[in-house]
């Protein structure tokens, strides 16, 4: 019989992730004035983000039939993070291109040339996974609150 992990043992690749996430934060110089923000660090966010929305899916469905309110909010956290999602995606294709003025999609004439996975192909695969689970009205309803109770 095993016994469950310590807190500070628990999940080190998603602690790790969340610690470069704060130092990346952290490291941002707040003294001077802050540079505008290029399409590589969105496209590196985007990557996050994407990643996190699969995990989210994830543990949504794996806690639903056991704890339906629990999956009811991971759900609901997952809609969220896709409304972040697409606005990260939105935001890239208004930053300016080296090689194009257009802001549409359109992965081949990035300035960084077309990667193995795009922001937009990785945008397109997360958005089949939302269009699967979740309806319109989903996505444009008020994020809702509750009383936290332990």
């Amino acid at each position: 019989m095993t016994s469950p992990p310590r807190a500070d043992e628990a999940h080190p690749y998603l602690r790790a992730a969340t610690a470069g996430i704060r130092h990346h934060a952290r490291t941002v110089d707040r003294s001077v004035p802050p540079e505008p923000v290029d399409r590589l660090h969105l496209d590196v966010l985007h990557a996050h983000l994407t990643a996190l929305h699969r995990l989210l899916d994830q543990l949504a469905e794996a806690s639903r039939p056991p704890y339906p309110g629990a999956g009811r909010h991971l759900a609901a956290a997952h809609t969220r993070l896709w409304q972040a999602t697409a606005e990260v995606h939105a935001a890239f294709h208004l930053l300016p291109s080296a090689t194009t003025d257009s802001t549409e999609c359109r992965p081949e004439l990035l300035p960084e040339g077309p990667p193995v996975l795009t922001i937009c192909q990785r945008h397109l695969a997360a958005g089949h996974i939302v269009r699967r689970k979740t309806t319109p009205s989903d996505l444009n309803r008020p994020p809702h609150t509750t009383a936290c109770v332990r």
